[in-house]
C-alpha cells in the first residue's frame, strides 16, 4: 500500500523561511495596524423626520362661474400582449385578435427560402432529373403560417430562413 510522500521541511537555499501567523500579524512599520472608531452610543434616541405639509402637484382647475366642472372623456383601448408565444413548426394555443377567441392555431406549410436554397443546391450536386423538387415535398424545409380555425386570420409565421 503506497504512502504520501514524505513533507518537505527544508526552505530554498539563499532564501530565509516565511515568518509565521503570529510574526505576520505582528506590529510592521510599512503596514500599522488601524485604529478602529468608538462605537456609536446606541442610547440616546434618534430625532424623528420632521412632518411635511401636503401640498398637491398641479393645482386645481380654475373653477368658472354657472358651468358644471366635467371630467375629461378617457377611451380605454385593449391591447392582448401574448408573452412567450413562439410560433413554431406545431400548432399553439393562441388569442384571436379577430375574432376574439382562445384557439389552436392551424398550420399552413408554404415554400419559403429555405426550399428553394435546398432545391438549388441538389440542381447544383447533379440532382437534376426531378430529385431537386424532393425539398418541395418535405413540410421541415417550409414556412409555416398559423391561422386562426374560427376566422382564417392569420395569428404568425415562422420563416425557416
Amino acid at each position: 500500500m503506497a504512502s504520501a510522500p514524505p513533507l518537505e521541511t527544508s526552505t530554498l537555499v539563499g532564501h530565509p523561511p516565511p515568518p509565521s501567523y503570529e510574526e505576520s500579524l505582528g506590529s510592521n512599520p510599512l503596514n500599522p495596524p488601524m485604529p478602529y472608531a468608538p462605537a456609536p452610543d446606541m442610547k440616546t434616541p434618534v430625532p424623528p423626520y420632521p412632518a411635511q405639509a401636503y401640498s398637491p402637484m398641479y393645482p386645481p382647475p380654475p373653477a368658472q362661474h354657472g358651468q358644471p366642472v366635467t371630467s375629461p372623456v378617457v377611451s380605454v383601448q385593449t391591447v392582448y400582449v401574448q408573452p412567450g408565444l413562439v410560433f413554431g413548426s406545431v400548432p399553439v394555443q393562441a388569442h384571436c385578435p379577430v375574432c376574439s377567441q382562445n384557439v389552436i392555431t392551424r398550420l399552413e406549410h408554404t415554400s419559403g427560402a429555405l426550399a428553394w436554397l435546398s432545391c438549388a443546391g441538389l440542381a447544383i450536386f447533379g440532382c437534376i432529373y426531378g430529385c431537386c423538387l424532393i425539398p418541395f415535398c418535405v413540410d421541415s424545409l417550409k414556412d409555416v403560417i398559423h391561422h386562426c380555425p374560427n376566422c382564417s386570420s392569420v395569428l404568425g409565421v415562422h420563416k425557416r430562413i
